[in-house]
């Protein structure tokens, strides 16, 4: 059964369909917005030989033909170069603003791709086929697209929302066990953030994910729903929104530590900033101890890292960790903000957070 979430945003609204099978119904999903019937896609190199035919040949049977970019995968290609490479390719196909770019792949492909659809002839109409957990549950829902610079991630990008997400979870069975535990960091984070309840499901369930369809399609359908709220009363992350980077001040600064490479993936980073959220927020007095013994304990239960000590080689030392993270979006009037939490599923964003509390969280941690 396709479970659908709308994102409701006025002239910008749009579904999310959530259900095993959806890239074979792709063609029929897609032939709606189309007023001419070709689209241009954009993947990588890791999903291509994967799922690329499947796609194609189900545009092709609604009469839909396409052209594919086929681009290196991994966070690296969030850069300059290939955002640059996207673009004058979508001009060599000649794309107009009604036409429909297909971001096909992860986290990366979804963010890069978005944003070469938000500046490609000032705005053209993008679809999200996110083949990621991670994706599904969190980077192909909202209109966050951008790239990476050395300064830190996500810094260079716009809002852009898609105009349809098709999160097919039956893709996620060819992910490596890795892949698919990273995005788990995403899943995860909803439960803590705002809804208690959900993270005690996950406690209980988390590990069938990996099988069991019908649970994985809850978790990803009730993380969606949760970020589909917090995005309508925010979209531009004024705000509430912030609070979806649970865990992601500390998780960007790591990736940034680990130049982007595969010591760290951006969920994995995610799980770890999580825990350190709470265990800063334990150390301030905000929740009891116990609230991040669970986090650490649930986390190592599904087979995820949790503390710096479990990222292989070496760490910069905290200074630099900290100055890391003061390049973090979140940072206004030079003061860090932090996502804290008073229990799980009580999450608040918080400028008082000292240094020496900071550095003391990471050294224990290490």
């Amino acid at each position: 059964m396709t479970r659908t979430v709308h994102v409701p945003l006025g002239d910008r609204a749009y579904d999310v369909r959530i259900g095993s099978g959806l890239i074979g119904q792709a063609g029929r999903e897609i032939a709606p917005l189309l007023t001419r019937p070709r689209v241009a896609i954009i993947t990588d190199a890791n999903v291509a030989p994967l799922h690329l035919p499947n796609l194609r040949a189900a545009l092709q049977r609604e009469g839909i033909s396409s052209e594919a970019l086929i681009l290196p995968a991994g966070e690296a290609t969030k850069s300059w170069e290939h955002l640059t490479r996207s673009v004058e390719w979508l001009l060599e196909q000649r794309i107009e603003r009604r036409d429909i770019v297909i971001a096909f792949g992860g986290g990366v492909i979804g963010d890069l791709v978005g944003f070469a659809a938000a500046i490609l002839r000032r705005g053209v109409r993008f679809v999200q086929i996110p083949t990621s957990l991670l994706a599904q549950v969190d980077s192909s829902v909202g209109g966050k697209t951008g790239i990476n610079s050395g300064h830190g991630k996500n810094l260079i990008g716009a809002f852009h929302q898609p105009s349809l997400v098709l999160a097919d979870i039956s893709v996620l069975d060819t992910l490596h066990p890795r892949d698919f535990l990273a995005g788990y960091g995403e899943v995860m984070k909803y439960g803590l953030l705002g809804d208690a309840g959900f993270f005690d499901w996950l406690e209980q369930n988390g590990p069938a994910l990996r099988d069991d369809m019908e649970a994985r399609a809850h978790a990803v359908a009730h993380s969606v729903a949760m970020k589909a709220v917090i995005v309508e009363r925010d979209e531009t992350e004024q705000g509430e929104r912030a609070l979806l980077n649970l865990g992601h001040t500390f998780g960007h600064a790591l990736e940034a530590a680990t130049g982007y490479s595969d010591r760290l993936l951006h969920g994995e980073g995610v799980a770890i900033g999580c825990a350190l959220a709470f265990e800063l927020s334990a150390r301030l007095g905000l929740c009891s101890q116990e609230d991040p013994s669970r986090v650490g304990t649930h986390l190592a239960e599904m087979g995820m890292p949790s503390r710096l000590s479990d990222i292989p080689g070496d760490l910069p030392d905290d200074a630099t960790l900290i100055g890391l993270m003061g390049q973090d979006k979140k940072v206004v009037d030079g003061r860090l903000r932090f996502i804290l939490a008073r229990a799980i599923g009580e999450a608040f964003m918080s400028d008082q957070v000292g240094s020496e509390d900071l550095a003391a969280v990471l050294a224990g941690s290490r």
